[in-house]
């Protein structure tokens, strides 16, 4: 089992940045595909970005493809999301989730098994 715990959110202005980490503690980090997904008021959580166990692989979403990076650490069992140009429409709860099972860059929320408490992004126009 491992336990998730995201940082970085806050309130930033239209076309700012922020950087949200997720901290991982349990079991061996690199074992995990990572995920970052998001929910705001009102819709489904939905898929944001996704990165292999080593770190070699990363899939995007359209809507952020081109302005967020998803990267890891495994030595310091953290997984990473740059997010640059923001717009209003980022506005929500980011998550990161883990997996072992799963090939990377699973989009769907529900497949995963491992899940963070969240931090809120508010972007302002």
């Amino acid at each position: 089992q491992v336990q998730l715990v995201e940082s970085g959110g806050g309130l930033v202005q239209a076309g700012g940045s922020l950087r949200l980490s997720c901290a991982a503690s349990g079991r061996t980090f690199s074992i995990y595909n990572m995920g970052w997904f998001r929910q705001a008021p009102g819709k489904d959580r939905e898929f944001v970005a996704a990165i292999s166990r080593s770190g070699g692989n990363t899939y995007y979403a359209d809507s952020v493809k081109g302005r967020f990076t998803i990267s890891r650490d495994n030595a310091k069992n953290t997984v990473y999301l740059q997010m640059n140009s923001l717009k209003p429409e980022d506005t929500a709860v980011y998550y990161c989730a883990a997996d072992t099972r799963l090939r990377p860059g699973v989009r769907e929320a529900m497949l995963y098994d491992y899940w963070g408490q969240g931090t809120q992004v508010t972007v302002s126009s």
